[in-house]
């Protein structure tokens, strides 16, 4: 009796890196949004900053599906991916300087967090076209 071989298909880094973040960014927005009261007590963070985040995040999710499933991403798409991560990342440190909100040192860690995900995310993204 002989084994077959079953084919493997290679699945490219840009797609793994969209694939993560597809989820990472949804399972974050769906938190942000649901829980939103009880991570404001915790991080001492407004409940609409939160809640409003985790419901931006959602089409931005859609979107990274969207891109995740395409046979070869569109450069284009990706690039606004891109583009939002560092928006993302320059609002979420901008905020902590800006003295619209007072978090407390557990919530400037979330904002530092998760800002270097998102950063993390864009450079992975980069990556992933560059190596196209």
């Amino acid at each position: 009796m002989t084994a077959t071989a079953v084919p493997t298909r290679r699945t490219p880094f840009l797609t793994r890196a969209l694939q993560a973040d597809t989820v990472l960014t949804g399972g974050f927005g769906i938190i942000l949004a649901a829980a939103a009261t009880p991570l404001a007590d915790l991080l001492g963070l407004p409940e609409p900053l939160l809640r409003w985040a985790g419901i931006v995040l959602l089409p931005i999710t859609a979107f990274l599906a969207y891109l995740a499933t395409r046979p070869v991403p569109p450069t284009r798409g990706v690039q606004t991916v891109i583009a939002i991560n560092v928006l993302w990342t320059v609002d979420s440190i901008a905020l902590l300087f800006t003295g619209w909100v007072d978090p407390n040192p557990l919530g400037v860690a979330f904002v530092v967090a998760q800002a270097l995900a998102v950063a993390a995310f864009a450079e992975l993204h980069y990556m992933g076209l560059r190596r196209r």
